[in-house]
């Protein structure tokens, strides 16, 4: 794409997505979605009896009696809060939700995500105060409305904080898009994760690839023509999961808004909105188990008295979601203490590379998920950290684009006139302590290049040894040992060999 087409599809993007954030806020607004649907027509079925096909004897069953199948399992809790108030109705006041809400969205993905995926599930609806809070039960919330949403309790907070921890999942989407919806949405976000960052999902997500590829979304704002964009959606992460997936624009599963535009509202072609619903099923489906045990906390002591040297890893914190693999680096320590006969002990510290205390560590390491930048004082701090001799390990988690663009894009500030090249398959660093010819590769990088069977790690040399050591394919979700679905990286007992060399290499260089 040439720079002036560029620009223009950006300049479109942003003023699609200004326009939804500026949405009106009309009072008395009233949701076409949320009008009741037509009844079905009834059956006519008479009571005659007929005899089942032989052999008898059985019991004759009447025609008007439907055979009941077992219930499908819960997928989806479709959060109903229980507040009340009273309105004026045909000069009768009569209670009303105080949040109303539909479910002609939720209805129809599930069906959809069912006949597709060839599963069988429901949604139920479901209360806060009573539910069990185990994502076991029910791995998904789903919250939608085009009002004010209910500011929570503190102890309902701290309930939803633990299920998502849990391995729950939360989808939140603002009813055609209204603003009343969105300021109060992101303020119950706010509180249930104030320390972490709410921001748009990178295109190469898996909730835009796990069952649809999707890389253009149709759009709708009033009765205006269709636009295209790239999908938007936002998220925050617990490890490499999703687990807050945010969308300010209508997720339409249910609503022909081609023929029936809705003014002041924005919402997705609904062919699209129920494609990417489906990918929003499909991944929290194949991450349950990865969900369930990167919630668990796993803790690396060094056993008995300190009986070997230490050596303390500094891993930086950055903008872009630093620490996605937290129990990568620990459990590779684990593996080195009992497995090899390095004699080191380890200990992991989270240092700031603007931080005078970067200096006490020998080695570093970095990772992440989404693009970040340094401050100019961070770079210059790097750049003295590794013309001084520091080493800096680094991966991008999963493999994320977003990630490796912005880590090479820094490196290069820290380090203008150094290059970062493949590191050749002789190099010292895949001969000890194991040797390193071959490797496997996590499925999804497989799915791409079934030939790729060596290891591909990249380096900056700095006065003839390597300062950087970069993996573009995720190590430390392999250190983990979790099974991540859609790590793009190595496998992990290929992942751990490459980690103890990466180390080893390091504190004998």
């Amino acid at each position: 794409m040439n720079t002036t087409a560029t620009k223009f599809a950006s300049l479109l993007l942003a003023g699609l997505i200004l326009s939804v954030f500026v949405g009106s806020a009309a009072a008395g607004w009233e949701n076409p979605k949320a009008q009741p649907h037509p009844k079905a027509k009834p059956q006519r079925r008479t009571a005659a009896e007929s005899l089942p096909p032989l052999p008898l004897p059985a019991t004759p069953l009447r025609r008007s009696e439907r055979k009941r199948q077992p219930s499908p399992p819960n997928l989806v809790g479709m959060v109903n809060f229980s507040e009340r108030k009273f309105v004026r109705k045909d000069g009768k006041r009569v209670a009303a939700s105080a949040f109303p809400t539909t479910v002609i969205d939720i209805e129809r993905l599930i069906s959809y995500a069912n006949s597709r995926l060839n599963i069988r599930y429901r949604y139920v609806p479901i209360q806060l105060e009573k539910f069990s809070w185990d994502p076991r039960t029910l791995p998904l919330l789903y919250v939608t409305g085009w009002t004010p949403m209910p500011k929570l309790s503190d102890d309902t907070i701290a309930s939803l904080r633990r299920y998502l921890f849990d391995g729950g999942t939360l989808v939140i989407h603002a009813q055609c898009g209204r603003e009343e919806f969105r300021t109060t949405a992101l303020r119950e976000i706010r509180r249930i994760f104030p320390n972490r960052q709410l921001a748009a999902i990178d295109t190469d997500s898996p909730l835009f690839s796990a069952y649809y590829p999707i890389k253009t979304m149709r759009v709708r704002k009033d009765s205006k023509p269709f636009q295209d964009m790239k999908p938007y959606m936002e998220a925050i992460y617990l490890g490499c999961r999703p687990a807050i997936i945010y969308s300010p624009i209508d997720l339409n599963c249910g609503w022909d808004v081609a023929k029936n535009p809705i003014e002041g509202g924005v919402l997705y072609h609904q062919d699209d909105a129920i494609k990417l619903g489906v990918n929003i099923i499909t991944s929290v489906l194949a991450n349950m188990q990865y969900a369930r045990a990167w919630g668990v906390q796993k803790v690396y002591h060094q056993q008995g008295k300190p009986s070997r040297d230490q050596l303390v890893i500094g891993q930086i914190t950055h903008n872009g979601d630093w620490d996605p693999t937290n129990h990568g680096l620990p459990n590779l320590m684990k593996y080195i203490a009992k497995n090899t006969t390095l004699k080191v002990q380890f200990k992991r510290e989270v240092v700031e590379l603007g931080s005078d205390k970067l200096f006490k560590y020998p080695v570093l390491y970095m990772t992440g998920l989404r693009d970040f930048k340094l401050t100019d004082a961070e770079v210059v701090q790097l750049r003295k950290y590794l013309l001084g001799g520091g080493v800096l390990i680094a991966d991008s988690a999963a493999g994320r684009k977003a990630f490796d663009v912005a880590f090479r894009r820094e490196l290069k500030r820290a380090l203008p006139k150094h290059k970062i090249d493949p590191i050749q398959n002789d190099s010292q660093i895949y001969k000890m302590p194991y040797t390193v010819r071959t490797v496997t590769y996590s499925d999804m990088v497989k799915a791409t290049s079934p030939a790729l069977n060596t290891p591909t790690l990249e380096g900056v040399k700095i006065d003839g040894q390597l300062g950087v050591i970069y993996s573009p394919l995720g190590l430390g979700n392999g250190w983990e040992q979790l099974g991540f679905a859609y790590n793009r990286g190595y496998a992990d007992s290929d992942a751990i060999r490459i980690g103890v060399n990466a180390l080893a290499y390091a504190m004998t260089h």
